[in-house]
Order: C-alpha cells, then sequence, then structure tokens
C-alpha cells in the first residue's frame, strides 16, 4: 500500500522524468529539422511521411536510448530540491530510515525499466523498419553497399563470392558459389551476374557455369584406400534459377539487420548466423543483451543519484548535476569500452555487456552505505 511519502516522490520522479525527457526531445527534434529541412524541400518529401514515418518513430527510439540518464538528471533534480527545503531531514527526523524512503525510487524505476525493456525487445525494431526505410528513401539517397570482392558463408561448408552488389537494383556482379566438404571442393558456381526476384523470391543468374567434383578411391577394390581420383562434370546455360539461403535484407547496413528485429526474431537470426559459420555473432549477441542490460541501468543510476543528492552540498544542485553527468558519462563509456572486447572475440558478450552494471552497482553500494550515515 503506498503512503502519502512514496506517493509524493513517485509523482515527483515520474514528472521530473517526463518533463526532462520532453523538453530534451523537442530540443532534437529543432536540431534534426533545421538539420535535413534542406533535403526534405529539395526531395518534395511528403509531410505526411515526415510526421509519421520519421518523427513519430523518432521520438521512441532517442527517448528510450536516453531514457536512463534522463532517470539519472530527474531524480538528481526534485531529489536535490528536497534536500534544499530540508524535506530530508524533516522525514529522517520521522524515525523513516534512507532504505525506507528507497522504495518509491524503486518502484519509479521499475516503471521505467518495464517500459524501457519492451520498447527494446518489441516496439522500438519494428519503428525502426519504418524510420530506417524513409533515411534510406529520402536521406541517403538510398543506401547502397561500398563492398567490393564481398564473402559470405550462407551454410555450413558453402562461401558465396560477389565482386560488387548493387542495393538499389539487388544485383551482384562476377559471382561464385563454392561447397566444401572434407576440406575438398565438391561443387562450384560461377555466373557474370545474379539478381533477386521478389516474387518468386529466388535469384537469377545468368551466363552460368557449374562443376561438380566427385572423388572415388584410386584402387576402386579397397574400400578404404587413402589414395583418390575425381570425376569432374561441367554443365553452362545462359539463365538459372537457384534458392539460397542469402536474400537482399543480407546486404542492408549491419546496423539495419539487427535494429529492425524483435526479441524473437533477433534469437532467431542468431541461430542461422551460427549455423551458417557466421563471423559476426559477437555483434548480434552484443546487441542482445544490451537490450536487457541497459534498461536495468536505471536501477543503478537511481539510488546513485538519490545517494548523492540526497544531502545538502556547496555547489548546490548545478554540483549534483555536474556529478551526475561525469558519471553517467564513464558509464557509456564503460560500456563501450566492454562491448569493443566482445565484438574483438576478447570476452564472451553476455559477460562484457553486464559488466558495467557489476562495478557500477558495487559503486551504488558504496554510495548506499555512505548515504546511510
Amino acid at each position: 500500500m503506498l503512503k502519502i511519502l512514496d506517493k509524493y516522490i513517485l509523482r515527483q520522479f515520474i514528472g521530473t522524468f517526463v518533463f526532462s525527457i520532453s523538453l530534451m526531445l523537442c530540443i532534437f527534434i529543432v536540431f534534426d529539422i533545421s538539420e535535413k529541412l534542406h533535403g526534405f524541400v529539395a526531395g518534395k518529401v511528403p509531410i505526411k511521411e515526415i510526421i509519421f514515418d520519421h518523427y513519430l518513430n523518432f521520438i521512441p527510439y532517442y527517448g528510450n536510448l536516453f531514457s536512463p540518464l534522463f532517470t539519472f538528471i530527474a531524480v538528481i533534480l526534485f531529489t536535490s530540491k528536497m534536500a534544499y527545503k530540508t524535506e530530508f531531514v524533516a522525514i529522517l527526523s520521522s524515525g523513516t530510515s534512507f532504505r525506507r524512503i528507497l522504495r518509491p525510487y524503486m518502484i519509479g524505476a521499475s516503471i521505467i525499466t518495464a517500459s524501457s525493456l519492451i520498447l527494446n525487445h518489441f516496439v522500438i525494431p519494428k519503428s525502426n523498419k519504418v524510420r530506417i526505410g524513409f533515411e534510406d528513401k529520402y536521406i541517403n539517397d538510398g543506401y547502397n553497399t561500398e563492398e567490393r570482392n564481398i564473402h559470405r558463408q550462407i551454410a555450413p561448408g558453402t562461401v558465396l563470392y560477389m565482386a560488387d552488389y548493387n542495393n538499389l537494383t539487388q544485383t551482384a556482379n562476377q559471382v561464385s558459389i563454392e561447397t566444401i566438404r572434407h576440406n575438398k571442393q565438391v561443387s562450384m558456381l560461377k555466373a557474370e551476374s545474379m539478381k533477386w526476384d521478389s516474387v518468386s523470391s529466388s535469384w537469377y543468374l545468368s551466363n552460368v557455369f557449374e562443376r561438380a567434383l566427385e572423388y572415388v578411391p584410386a584402387d576402386s577394390t579397397r574400400a578404404d584406400s587413402s589414395n583418390f581420383v575425381y570425376r569432374e562434370a561441367h554443365k553452362f546455360g545462359p539463365m538459372t534459377k537457384i534458392n539460397i539461403d542469402f536474400s537482399p535484407k543480407d546486404m542492408l547496413r549491419f546496423q539495419s539487420k539487427i535494429e529492425v528485429l524483435t526479441y524473437f526474431e533477433l534469437k532467431e537470426f542468431i541461430k542461422r548466423e551460427k549455423q551458417k559459420g557466421s563471423s559476426r555473432i559477437e555483434f548480434f549477441e552484443v546487441e542482445m543483451y544490451k537490450r536487457t542490460a541497459f534498461p536495468f541501468a536505471t536501477f543503478i543510476l537511481t539510488v546513485i543519484g538519490v545517494a548523492i543528492s540526497s544531502r545538502k552540498i556547496r555547489g548546490g544542485v548545478g554540483l549534483h548535476i555536474a556529478l551526475g553527468l561525469v558519471l553517467s558519462c564513464i558509464y557509456i563509456l564503460f560500456m563501450h569500452i566492454s562491448t569493443t572486447f566482445a565484438t574483438s572475440g576478447l570476452a564472451q558478450p553476455i559477460i562484457a555487456v553486464w559488466i558495467p552494471n557489476f562495478v557500477f552497482s558495487c559503486v551504488a553500494f558504496y554510495l548506499y552505505k555512505k548515504a546511510q550515515q
């Protein structure tokens, strides 16, 4: 049952959080409009698409991205104000413990964290699909990869090579598909070009050369012979249709591929990439674990914010905010460094992503114990 104190602090917490993040998002939108206005006008972008496809999806993405930081700022703002009005002195004098005071803060942090988790795993990926599509269409002038000599492992032992690929026409040039079994090539396909057919969800290859190799024992009377010879079969064709585990979406921007996947879609995508033997599994796993770890930083930063700002100090609210921003920047930098270790193969993704939370939990516990004194 929430008491008057709980309701008062919770109302101040959520109210300050919503106000501060709304104000900052308005500033972000103003700067974004001023930066892109010329492009919108020159490209004759429909106002409806600007509002509903871009900015309506811009708000939840950046709002959720900065929610732990603005939770911290909100806690410091209204808690410092309470401290300078000696409200904390009155609360503590009534026999209320510092631990009890934290209860409404944790309730508020739980609401924000739960909302952030739902947004991260299910809502924002769907809105990102619309937002990124808008940006690629009107802002990036249609995204096209600059990769050359592209190699993709599309199945265990099967490698696709493309000299280049055009995202706009969904066409690749100088294509080859090679299959290896037991360190021996068993088949190879070469084509002058490869174009995607969206109707049949397959590729059409032009000027195709196929080679199949069959390895047989040199001594046909001995099944365990270690010496092999191979039989080779060739096939030519002007046009061939193939179905492989590769589509134009695999050539989207690296960030785009994972930002538009919901939790279950991302898990399934990682499973498929592991089966292919992809070298980018760590990047995908880091994204999946960050979607959970980052919202939980809300609890940690809330405790730190209360511990720092619940006492009067020389310098006032400004010093509290400055100290809070420094700690937030350190946390974000720490998260970036640790995830770099994961993507470099120096640490397990789940460990690397959660290390900053563990370290800052220790900092929060120390400040909490100090604040109790």
